[in-house]
């Protein structure tokens, strides 16, 4: 067991998101489940706490109540190989969502994700201050980042964003 695991806070729909999200992320698989029981604070038979597993991060996730919302203060961030994955991870979290501004979406649960190619931080902290000032504001108008147009930005040359 790892000593940090996120712990998300829904107000009922915590089973709902554990399945949408191991569908999504290879090597994922829900975990233990507890229910609500007769004097409990929750319907009973209703998911407590679920645990679950998403590409190795283990995660628990509770049916609260509405006292709680997500916020984008807090989001996962998604390191991506490549425009596949970009694109992978990014159409099926934003599938009931909305999409932000440099990469960022917020899930139909309200989770705020950040959909990052790798190679982001590279061209972001070239030692060329020019290169990496074009990268930013190339990224600074995108929505879902675009790993080909980052580079072209990198290198010079005009973006179509």
């Amino acid at each position: 067991m790892e000593k940090i695991t996120p712990f998300l806070w829904f107000d009922n729909q915590a089973e709902e998101a554990a399945h949408f999200y191991t569908s999504i992320f290879k090597n994922s698989k829900i975990g233990n489940v507890s229910r609500y029981t007769e004097g409990s604070p929750g319907p009973v038979g209703q998911v407590m706490v679920i645990e679950f597993e998403l590409d190795g991060q283990n995660f628990r996730a509770l049916n609260g109540g509405p006292l709680f919302t997500f916020s984008p203060a807090i989001s996962f961030s998604i390191g991506c190989e490549d425009q596949a994955e970009v694109d992978h991870y990014w159409d099926r979290l934003v599938e009931g969502g909305r999409t932000s501004q440099c990469g960022w979406l917020d899930d139909k649960f309200g989770l705020s994700w950040q959909v990052v190619p790798n190679v982001l931080g590279a061209l972001l902290s070239d030692p060329d201050p020019e290169k990496a000032q074009r990268v930013m504001e190339a990224m600074l108008k995108m929505v879902k980042l675009d790993i080909a147009e980052l580079d072209r930005a990198h290198r010079g040359e005009e973006i179509t964003v």
